[in-house]
Parts: C-alpha cells; structure tokens; sequence
C-alpha cells in the first residue's frame, strides 16, 4: 500500500490510497462468496456458479461496489496511521481506479486537527460573582421542593385543565385524508407546555377522562413538511387519562419530610445553605467558561468545515437520545413543534464551533503548560466516573478500553488546563458575561426536554 498526503485549505487533506491488485482480486472474491447464495445462473444451482461466470452475465464489475466498501475502511485507517495523521472529520471518499488485475486507487478527503496559536490565558479578566442568596430565590426553591414532594392524583370527575397531565390517543387528518406522523397512542402530554402546534393543547383543556373530541389546527404557513404547510387538520382525540399534582402544605412536617429539619424556619436557613452551595458551584462554571471564552478570544485557529460539521453531527445525536428517553422520534418532534429541521441542524452550528475551539485552545493550554497525567489521575476520574453512573470501580475499569484510557487521560489533561485558566482569571465587576450557549439552540433543548 502506498499513500500519497495533499495538503488542501482550511487544515483539509486529501489523501490518496493505492492497494495492491491482490487485495482487489481478493476482495472480488470474498464479495463473491458473500452474495454467490442470492444470485440464480441458469445451468447452475444456487451458490454454485463460479465466479467468471456470473461476471459474464452481469459484467466484470459486477462486485466492485462491495469489493470496495471491504478495502476502503481498513486502507484508509492504516494510512492515517502510517502518516500519524489526527483526523477531526468524516472522510469523503472517492474511487479513481478499480480494475480487477490493477492496483486499487481511492481518495479521502478529510479534516486534521488545527494548529492553535495561543494568545493571553493567563489572567483574563472576568465578571464578579454574585453567590448571595435572596428571600425570593428562598421561596422559589421552597416551591420546587412543593413541586418534587406533590402527590399526582387521577382526576375522573374534573376536567383538564393547564399543568394537568393527560394521556391521549390521537389521529391526524388533512383534507379528509390520515397524514404520517400524525398518529400515536397512549401520548403523554403536559397541558400548556407548548409541545404541539397551535392551539393543540387548549382545545384538550375543558374536556373530561373519556371524552373522544375533535381537535381543529392549522399549520403553519413555513411549515417543514410542504404538504403540511398551511393547511387546517382536524386531529381525533380520545382523553385516556387526567392526572393533577397536588402540592404540601408548608409546615413542621413538611419540613422534616424533606430535610430531616424540626420546624419550618430550620428548613429555610437549610435552603438557604443549599441555594449557596450551588450558587457557589455554579459560579465556579461560570468563571470557568468565561475564562475559556476569552482564552478562545485571543487565540488564533483556522477551524475547518468538515470538522464542524461532524460536531453538529453529535450534538444532533445526543438530542435524538434525549427524545428517544422520552418517547419521541426527531420527525415527530419537528411534526408537533412545527420547527425546520434543517434550520435546527443550522443552529447548532454556533455551539459546535464553540465546543470545537474550546477543546482546541485547552489542549494547547495542556500542551503549553507540559501537564501531566498520571495514573493516579486516573483512577481518582474512574472512580469519580463511578460514582456517578452508580457502578462498581472495578466493573467500570474492565469496561475501559486502550483507546477509552487514551481518550481520558486527554479529558484529564484538559480539566487540568480549565483549572490553569480559570485559577489565573482576574475576577472585575464591570466584565462582559458572555452566553454559554447559543440561545436558539438553548430554547429547542428546554422544549424538547419538556
């Protein structure tokens, strides 16, 4: 095998890959004996007919695609590790020659990791915290704990009403006809919390467990699914089930329930201990990732596009994972929500830059600053890894790969270079407190997670 590098623009390369024709011919061959079974020749038995002659009937190529999709991943990872290559993208392949008896030719496109000129991360100036702790924020929190501590109630003879849980069975219809993704059964749904389009979830509110009742919407006008688009649709609904939550009084025995405090005032300083504990971490974050923000500021990298693109590629999975936990398919998210999905996709492009030159300038940091990672740090981030999925250390540890040790003993080194930042920060009162995420981005995560 040989392998020619082409540096492109933008830290792209393009690599060019040359196999031996052996390992095309061989390739031919196991493709063959994959598919021989499903391909009748007529004077041959199933699975029987050699080779040359199922090329003469269906054409000398006629294996090539699988031939080469059987070459291709595993010519293209030695030759990134032959040429030490640190590659942050999809490749983009490209067959040039593919002839049986002749050397096997593709191209990869693909992204490599920049290069990150560092600039000031030393004693970036950021914003003052505030961790005090106010009466209102005392009794907001009191009011969530209300919230954990409420009992839910199955309502039979009330009607649904906003914050009541419902479970629904509905069946969609445009122009008299079902449309896809419109169907569901046993549907949870919290009432007011603006999961579906329109005024989906008021015409529910009035109506009783039992009640099979009309719900009449109209999409909107830029609506993803052109079919969709601006047209009126009358859904069936049946109202399976109401549930209500029934919140505690604020007394002695409410708060030893949920603190192990005697009387409500010791719960309340406990409250407020708890409100400034967190307030106290949060604001460690905070000044972690303005740090960050300004180290990133004043460094300088030339990001690629392939590169971003595989990052919003991930954060679009973790949210197809969230709403998979929920019960929800992305195509019925964006059904009910009425959002573009390729306008979505767009706006996580903000926070896959950011991600991507975070990562980049800490591990420059880490690099910079010659830090180290020993096994020590190690086992204290398995064990704190642990602890967090509620799982043996040990079990853990014989689920940890080469490659996963390799990946975390970087993850460690990076923390390490969080700490340096943050640590050598100058906090003022008058710093730019920048966004810690892209607010778009932001608003569909809390709906979908609604």
């Amino acid at each position: 095998m040989s392998v020619n590098v082409e540096k492109l623009e933008h830290n792209m390369v393009k690599l060019t890959i040359e196999s031996d024709a052996k390992d095309l011919d061989a390739a031919i061959v196991k493709a063959y004996n994959k598919a021989k079974n499903r391909i009748a020749i007529p004077g041959f038995r199933k699975g029987k007919a050699p080779l040359n002659m199922i090329e003469k009937m269906y054409g000398e190529g006629v294996f090539y695609e699988d031939a080469a999709n059987e070459l291709i991943p595993t010519a293209y990872d030695n030759a990134v590790k032959e040429e030490k290559l640190e590659i942050v993208s999809d490749p983009k392949f490209d067959v040039t020659q593919i002839e049986k008896g002749k050397n096997f030719i593709f191209t990869a496109e693909v992204a490599v990791k920049p290069a990150v000129e560092l600039g000031e991360y030393k004693g970036v100036k950021v914003a003052k915290p505030d961790t005090s702790v106010s009466e209102d924020e005392i009794n907001e929190e009191i009011e969530n704990d209300r919230e954990k501590n409420a009992r839910t109630i199955e309502i039979t003879d009330d009607v649904a009403k906003e914050d009541d849980r419902v479970d629904i069975d509905f069946d969609g219809y445009v122009d008299g006809k079902q449309f896809k993704g419109g169907k569901s059964e046993g549907y949870t749904l919290t009432l007011g919390s603006g999961t579906f389009i329109d005024n989906f979830e008021e015409q529910i509110a009035g109506h009783k467990k039992g009640d099979a009742f009309d719900v009449n919407v109209t999409f909107p006008e830029k609506y993803h699914e052109s079919s969709l688009a601006g047209k009126p649709a009358v859904f069936k609904v049946v109202l399976n089930k109401v549930e209500r939550k029934e919140l505690p009084e604020v007394d002695d025995d409410f708060a030893e329930d949920v603190s192990g405090k005697a009387t409500v005032d010791e719960y309340k300083e406990d409250v407020k201990q708890r409100l400034a504990d967190r307030k106290t971490k949060a604001a460690k974050e905070a000044k972690e990732d303005e740090a960050i923000d300004k180290a990133v500021e004043n460094a300088k990298m030339d990001i690629p596009d392939a590169m971003i693109d595989t990052q919003v590629k991930q954060l679009y999975q973790e949210f197809a994972n969230r709403l998979q936990a929920q019960g929800m398919t992305p195509q019925q998210y964006f059904q009910f929500t009425g959002l573009d999905p390729k306008g979505f996709i767009d706006n996580l492009k903000p926070e896959a830059l950011k991600r991507i030159q975070a990562r980049l300038v800490l591990e420059a940091v880490a690099d910079a600053e010659n830090i180290q990672v020993n096994e020590e740090d190690f086992e204290n981030h398995v064990a704190e890894m642990a602890k967090d999925y509620n799982l043996e250390v040990e079990k853990l540890k014989s689920m940890i790969g080469e490659n996963e040790k390799e990946a975390m003993y970087k993850d460690i080194a990076v923390q390490k270079a969080v700490d340096i930042v943050a640590d050598n920060a100058v906090e003022v009162e008058e710093a730019h407190k920048p966004e810690k995420k892209h607010k778009k981005v932001e608003a569909k995560e809390e709906k979908a997670e609604q």
